[in-house]
């Protein structure tokens, strides 16, 4: 499967080097077959591994100033972020990011060639037996509850929309199942309507980043809106959450690899060890397939293996 859209990519300029070099040449290395170059930090410490200064606090403007620079330099490891869902229309994003509650965006591209050759409109959707789309769904899990949200969706989109996704915020959250991250992607993805993804890796970074303390994911969201402005919500979330899942690991987190270690204030909370580090990415920066099917054209790693194969 295709995808319609992947945010508004635009060209992001890079930010002068460093004494700690760019965040590219900070995480180059030898391309692996089918994958980016895995993180080879220069020297035996951590890459550019940040030292502490004592000092005041950070001051409102210096964050602001700095979180930008972890954008511009997540820019330039990820050039090819973008959605990790497989999709080829905005009912099909839609329905995959539903189904992407409680488990992984492989599961649910392996999922999905046979639900939307079953069921490829809302009208089709919405006319399912539901015992079948429960099975066509069962291996993401929750497949009950899912199935209960992808029927309602699609009955709201034929009789209020047309059998069309509309492409407003305030009309995408009235649908069964769909919150404001779901819209948000729908949004960003589908309608190239700029909009911040606050899932679980995007709220772990920004925090430890110190962008913010906030635990809501509404106030998580106009809290980091306010940082950068409206053109880069899109391709930020991406970046952000292409870096949570390949280096900034919840439990642990491989800062001995990660290009923007200078400009962490959480460094050191995970593996500070290069070496040990680098056993610890993932995706293509592992050298390990990714979780898109059909990846776009300029993803550098391998795409991810079909149901039954991983």
């Amino acid at each position: 499967m295709g995808e319609q859209g992947a945010g508004n990519r635009k060209n992001v300029k890079k930010p002068a080097e460093s004494r700690s070099g760019s965040a590219k040449s900070r995480f180059a290395g030898a391309a692996g077959s089918g994958s980016a170059g895995r993180a080879k930090p220069d020297g035996g410490e951590a890459a550019g591994a940040p030292k502490k200064k004592p000092g005041r606090p950070e001051s409102h403007l210096a964050m602001v100033r700095r979180a930008r620079r972890i954008n511009r330099e997540l820019a330039e490891v990820y050039p090819y972020a973008h959605p990790e869902l497989d999709f080829r229309n905005p009912f099909e994003l839609l329905v995959a990011t539903v189904l992407s509650a409680q488990t992984t965006d492989l599961r649910v591209n392996q999922t999905t060639p046979a639900l939307f050759a079953a069921y490829p409109t809302p009208e089709d959707m919405a006319a399912a037996v539901p015992e079948e789309l429960e099975e066509l769904i069962r291996p993401t899990g929750f497949f009950r509850a899912k199935a209960k949200s992808l029927l309602g969706l699609s009955a709201a989109l034929r009789d209020d929309f047309g059998g069309e996704v509309p492409g407003r915020l305030a009309d995408l959250v009235k649908l069964p199942g769909v919150g404001r991250k779901t819209a948000n992607v729908v949004l960003g993805n589908a309608f190239g309507v700029p909009g911040i993804t606050v899932d679980t890796h995007f709220g772990r970074l920004v925090r430890r980043w110190k962008w913010t303390e906030q635990e809501d994911p509404e106030k998580v969201e106009a809290e980091i809106a306010a940082i950068f402005p409206k053109s880069e919500w899109t391709m930020l979330s991406h970046r952000v959450i292409f870096h949570g899942r390949r280096v900034c690991h919840a439990r642990k987190p491989a800062c001995g690899a990660c290009p923007i270690a200078p400009l962490c204030p959480s460094y050191g909370e995970g593996e500070t060890d290069p070496e040990k580090a680098r056993k610890l990415l993932k995706y293509e920066m592992g050298g390990r397939p990714g979780q898109r099917l059909s990846p776009p054209a300029d993803y550098p790693g391998s795409p991810g293996p079909p149901l039954g194969a991983d």
